[in-house]
């Protein structure tokens, strides 16, 4: 019998069946993770409601919605692996997760780049173009090699990845810094747009908005530094 919430569920509208981690047993005080369980559960299920559609800063794309479970009667054969084993497999995903916000990460920033190239070549300002002044070269600079680098540490990842080799410290490393990078980059690429970067028309307006929740979700930028921190040899 299942009762709760879930909040900030993307694809939740759309989904015939979901998989709700809950919790099925009682929590030890020595492993907090424990006792929970996944289950799946059918759209149709007597008790189950799909809530109103969040309205977001971005990724408009997509819905995300909050899900309600209200004496859900879920058969044990519905019971996605072993129970009480949620955990476990959850974190084993992670690293792939934050491995592919990295990849999207990376992307907008490279984009980014792009479009702020293409603005300030054809923006003339006092009779030139925006690229010829001095600061719009620096930031270009700036942000260009920002993205070599983000790019490089994806594609170490991304090697790492398929060797099976991928752990969780090199994953929030990576998160942490692409979706950091993502952040600066688009940001200074809609600053050289200067008043247009703030107007839904320009494509760089939608690459700032959508920006926002890499880092936030799969782990926040916080979360990502709290795992690398326990990696180190520092004093408790």
């Amino acid at each position: 019998m299942l009762d709760g919430g879930k909040t900030f569920i993307t694809g939740g509208r759309n989904a015939d069946r979901v998989l709700v981690v809950c919790r099925t047993g009682t929590a030890d005080a020595d492993d907090r993770r424990g006792g929970l369980s996944i289950l799946v559960v059918d759209n149709t299920s007597p008790g189950f409601t799909v809530g109103r559609t969040l309205e977001k800063i971005g990724l408009h794309a997509q819905d995300t919605v909050e899900l309600s479970f209200s004496g859900v009667r879920v058969p044990v054969e519905d019971r996605l692996g072993e129970e009480g084993a949620a955990f476990g497999y959850l974190a084993h995903n992670l690293p792939q997760e934050r491995l592919t916000i990295a990849v999207a990460a990376v992307a907008a920033a490279a984009r980014a780049v792009e479009l702020a190239t293409g603005y300030a070549n054809e923006r003339r300002i006092f009779g030139a173009p925006l690229a010829t002044f001095q600061n719009s070269k620096f930031v270009l600079a700036e942000c260009a090699t920002e993205v070599a680098a983000a790019q490089a540490m994806l594609d170490q990842a991304l090697a790492a990845h398929d060797r099976g080799e991928l752990d969780a410290v090199d994953a929030a490393k990576l998160k942490l810094f692409t979706t950091e990078v993502q952040a600066r980059v688009v940001d200074r690429c809609l600053q050289l747009h200067g008043g247009y970067g703030y107007i839904t028309e320009y494509p760089i307006a939608r690459l700032y908005a959508d920006a926002r929740i890499s880092r936030i979700y799969g782990g926040t930028s916080e979360v990502m530094k709290t795992i690398v921190a326990k990696s180190l040899d520092l004093a408790r």
